[in-house]
């Protein structure tokens, strides 16, 4: 029964998760925002639902140690596992825009090192949770701000979903968007109970399964719209898709679980000496791929993966970041 959940759960979340991109985006271009903004705000958010579900669902049924393994877990899977699969499927480099190297991947950086930080004492609790929560609304802001001030590209890259989007009436993106939601906690619901199931019965800690399976599952939804994006060199949403996830993860799903968890979000020494210095390495690794050349290729792709199937293989083989390690 528990898998079964688990698998349904994993179901409903991509599902749900296109549908809420497929209103946002129908909505977002209506106010005119660009791919890039697009992809730093609304399909983050929206790619981003799953976790945000999952962290409630956990954080208020006491196991923030679920969504704790989850993002950081995603956003390991972001970097890695997402933009080397999209490097390697795609027909030619991955070439990225100048404002997305120096601006949004080092904003990427800052953020996960400042997370980082504030979970060197051992806990997050609600005061960081609201803190986090508000550097995410300075940042969305921040974005469409500086977005309206600028040009607008009304892009040909949209694929055809988000070509789509745009002819949908209001009424039904809104309609969509709603659904959208509505299908992530359902899913949330059903991923977080079937895999505390699995968990306790295979007696493996539910940050090790937040850190793995939820993590890979809840990061589809970012690894689809890449990887199509990619395909359809349409990179700047690809990789703006990426980097939006990674501080939504951080300062929106890390908020909300430490804020709806009564007791915070505890983080383990070994989460400390293991996880958190990956999580930076991450983001790190991500700038330097990028800084240079502004392009990611096959052979950095493939690079990527290594470091992601190494990354796994330690954590399933030494227990690392559960305390145990």
């Amino acid at each position: 029964m528990a898998v079964v959940l688990v698998l349904g759960g994993l179901v409903a979340l991509a599902v749900g998760s296109e549908v809420l991109v497929r209103g946002a985006v129908g909505l977002a271009v209506r106010l005119g925002l660009s791919t890039v903004v697009v992809g730093l705000t609304v399909v983050s958010l929206g790619t981003g639902s799953p976790e945000f579900a999952v962290a409630a669902q956990s954080g208020s049924t006491g196991t923030g140690q679920l969504a704790l393994g989850n993002v950081l877990g995603s956003n390991v899977a972001n970097v890695l596992l997402v933009l080397g699969t999209a490097a390697l499927v795609a027909s030619t480099a991955i070439g990225v825009s100048e404002r997305i190297v120096r601006i949004d991947i080092p904003i990427m950086v800052a953020v996960t090192m400042s997370v980082a930080l504030l979970a060197l004492d051992g806990s997050l609790g609600r005061i960081e949770g609201g803190i986090l929560l508000g550097l995410l609304g300075l940042y969305l802001a921040w974005n469409v701000v500086a977005a309206r001030r600028g040009p607008v590209e009304h892009p040909e890259e949209f694929d055809e979903a988000a070509e789509s989007a745009r002819r949908d009436p209001a009424p039904l993106s809104a309609a969509l968007l709603v659904g959208g939601v509505a299908l992530l906690v359902l899913g949330a619901r059903w991923l977080v109970d079937g895999a505390g199931d699995v968990a306790r019965g295979l007696g493996v800690s539910e940050f090790v399964i937040g850190l793995t399976v939820v993590a890979i599952g809840t990061s589809a939804p970012e690894l689809a719209a890449t990887i199509t994006a990619s395909r359809r060199g349409e990179t700047d949403l690809a990789v703006a898709n990426v980097v939006g996830s990674n501080v939504v993860n951080l300062l929106g799903v890390l908020g909300v679980a430490a804020l709806v968890s009564a007791d915070g979000v505890p983080v383990e020494a070994g989460i400390i000496r293991f996880d958190l210095p990956v999580l930076v390495g991450s983001a790190v690794v991500c700038l330097l791929v990028l800084v240079r050349t502004f392009r990611l290729t096959r052979r950095e792709g493939g690079l990527l993966l290594s470091l992601y199937a190494a990354y796994l293989v330690v954590v399933a083989t030494t227990g690392a970041g559960t305390g145990t390690g």
